[in-house]
């Protein structure tokens, strides 16, 4: 078999960055033919990472002759761009696979939301059925469905409620820059009182609200201070109450399931923006269609054959530990604790899940994706 030309589009940026450092961990690029594209820097140098021999330039990524010269397009370029090129690019007859980040394509019919250690058998049944375009899911769906995927394997779960925590990175890399810079405004505004042991921290905290309230922090990506503070509102204002990213979680969730019709699975809850640098963290109220034991949730979880699962006991030494943020920031781990049943009754599942956005929520769906249309996987 020839070696697959592959074109990569929006490889610079944070979940492209994170998709070329996976790619080169895992021996990616041995048997492919890597095609770099540019939407600024055509004609430059391409990027060899250090294991790619033959890199060549730079092509046009808006040139569609040579985007429909690959057989596998990989774009993490963003919506734009998806919108832009790739209906003119199926126009033009090419019939390779397209490989992408953005949401734009997620919810077409003739495109699958690929996370294949949950939904392998639609993938599967897609390429089999001719289907080309393989889209990664929201993050918040995505690192959900790896934490509990096998409890609506096991068809357990009546419905969910999911209160969401958030990170920087869901916004992009200069989210996370104006995170940074806001808890630097805030502690230099502060910093003389923070060294005086006699200092009232009354007065510490009413000089933090006056900073976070100034025309001088900058709230210039996020529209609100973050450090120190949260923002209740992701993506845009739907007609019915809910925020795009909350109506995200019950479409796409069905979507990568393969659910429509009447095992159509109810998912809401509230989005919420924390000042976590790249993992999402999720609160989850899982209504069970019986009393299935805590035990038995349990094993069946451990027993999931999803290696990155790590189910955290519920204790408070144990989630301080596995179950935050810090623990499982720049790793594949997805940590699922706080299982426990609820006061309202046995059919109540509580459980709180938290993983790395740039990485299951991201980057590692689409690798995989490749990696399953190569055989490979």
């Amino acid at each position: 078999m020839a070696q697959l030309r592959v074109g990569f589009v929006g490889w610079r940026g944070m979940v492209g960055s994170v998709l070329m450092q996976r790619m080169v961990e895992e021996g990616d690029f041995d048997g492919i033919t890597p095609v770099f594209f540019s939407t600024s820097n055509a004609g430059g140098d391409a990027p060899n990472f250090g294991v790619i021999s033959h890199a060549g330039k730079l092509q046009d990524a808006h040139d569609l002759v040579a985007l429909a010269d690959c057989d596998v397009i990989v774009t993490c370029q963003g919506g734009d761009y998806t919108k832009a090129v790739h209906e003119p690019l199926r126009a033009r007859g090419w019939t390779g696979y397209w490989i992408d980040a953005a949401s734009t394509l997620r919810m077409q019919d003739n495109s699958v939301i690929v996370l294949d250690p949950v939904n392998r058998g639609v993938i599967d049944a897609a390429l089999s059925a001719g289907q080309k375009d393989f889209i990664g899911g929201n993050c918040t769906v995505s690192l959900m469905l790896m934490a509990i995927g096998e409890l609506f394997r096991q068809d357990w779960v009546e419905w969910v409620s999911a209160m969401t925590y958030q990170a920087a990175s869901g916004g992009g890399a200069n989210h996370m820059r104006e995170l940074i810079r806001g808890m630097g405004f805030l502690h230099q505004g502060v910093a003389d009182k923070l060294n005086d042991p006699a200092a009232a921290i009354l007065d510490i905290d009413r000089q933090i609200a006056t900073l976070q309230r100034s025309a001088d922090y900058d709230v210039t990506h996020f529209g609100a201070p973050l450090a120190g503070s949260l923002i209740p509102y992701i993506d845009s204002q739907l007609d019915n109450g809910q925020s795009r990213e909350e109506w995200k979680g019950m479409v796409e969730t069905n979507k990568i399931l393969g659910r429509q019709g009447g095992t159509v699975v109810p998912i809401d809850g509230v989005c919420v923006r924390i000042g976590a640098m790249r993992c999402h963290s999720q609160g989850l109220t899982i209504k069970l269609k019986r009393d299935v034991s805590l035990d038995h949730i349990e094993q069946a979880l451990k027993d999931s054959q999803n290696p990155w699962l790590d189910v955290v006991e519920n204790t408070k030494a144990a989630s301080m530990q596995r179950l935050t943020p810090v623990a499982v920031t720049g790793t594949l781990t997805v940590a699922l604790g706080r299982l426990r049943k609820m006061q309202l009754g046995e059919e109540y599942l509580a459980a709180f899940t938290v993983g790395d956005q740039l990485l299951w929520g991201a980057a590692e769906p689409l690798r995989r994706m490749l990696a399953i249309i190569r055989g490979q996987l």
